[in-house]
Order: structure tokens, then sequence, then C-alpha cells
């Protein structure tokens, strides 16, 4: 089956936060009742996205995404990909410019769960992103031209991340690297 990837991968994952829990357990019960889970169904779909830090570990890449006017991290729809860390790694080769030689995955384990609304557009009704979110490492000396999908695209300091987005996903994935900062 398809979706065994990704719900082995919810199943081995543990979180201190209990509201990701909570998105975790919808997810695992979203892959479990949509076979189709990675196309983009109206109701919602997986998608895959990384927090993206330098070698220092001292900055996060973020891009002002065009569609939703918003600072958000890298990472897009798996249309139809059920191999969601090979979604990541295409879709921050995508957005960033970077080859993907030059993107490297620190783990194989998901590193932040999150679902969140997407608000009806001319294409889509509104729906839900069960994102999966890995850890990724890329060089912060390298140029990162981005491409049409974002306004702008850059390194943030860590500590200015809530200035650019200060949803609870973002705090939760700032604990997470003050953790693996330590």
């Amino acid at each position: 089956m398809h979706r065994q990837k990704v719900l082995k991968l919810l199943d081995n994952y543990k979180t201190p936060f209990m509201e990701e829990m909570a998105m975790v357990q919808r997810a695992q019960q979203f892959a479990e009742l949509h076979p189709n889970c990675f196309d983009r169904i109206d109701e919602g779909h997986f998608t895959g996205s990384a927090w993206v830090l330098n070698p220092a570990r001292t900055h996060t890449m973020m891009l002002l995404h065009a569609k939703l006017n918003m600072w958000l991290q890298p990472g897009g729809h798996a249309d139809g990909d059920s191999d969601i860390t090979r979604v990541v790694m295409k879709e921050i080769s995508e957005e960033s410019g970077v080859d993907i030689e030059n993107i490297h995955l620190i783990n194989e384990q998901i590193f932040d769960v999150d679902i969140h609304t997407i608000p009806a557009n001319q294409h889509d009704p509104r729906h839900q992103h069960f994102d999966i979110r890995f850890l990724v490492e890329i060089d912060d000396a390298l140029d990162i031209p981005g491409n049409h999908e974002s306004h702008q695209i850059g390194w943030v300091p860590l500590e200015q991340v809530p200035q650019f987005n200060n949803a609870r996903s973002f705090y939760r994935m700032l604990q997470k690297t003050r953790q693996i900062r330590n």
C-alpha cells in the first residue's frame, strides 16, 4: 500500500506538544480513510515541507509565498507521490533554486506535523493541508535564486522568525531547533 511509508513515519513520530500529537492522529486517520491522500482532493491532502537550517543552526530559510502572501518554509504538494521525503527534497530544490545535491536531509524522521486550512481560491475549495515536515540543511553561502512561487526568499535569523510568521507551528519548530542546538 502506497500509504505505508507515511503511516509508519507518523506512527514512529513522538512529540511533546499535545496539539501536534492531535494533528499526528488526525493525519493518520486521514491517510487510513483516503487511499488518494497524496492527490489534491477537495477535503485535503498531504503536503511536504522542510525546516531548512544553515550549518551553524542560526538561520532558517523562509519565503514570501506568492499566492498566500505569507512567510513560510519551503514545501509543497505531493501531487500523487507517496514518497513524502522525495516530495520535500524536490519542493525545496524547486522553490529555492538550489541543486538537490546541495540539500541535505538531516534525518529521515519527521521533524514536525501541522494541519492548516487553505482558503478557497479560483482553482480549489477551502481545504486542509496535512503537512509533514522534515529537518534539512543547506549551506547559507550558496545562492538561493528562488522561483516564481515566491516574492522573496532568504535566510532569517532564528530569533527573528516570529516577526515573519508567528504561527504556533513556527513556535514549535523554533523550540525543537533550540533543543537540537543544545
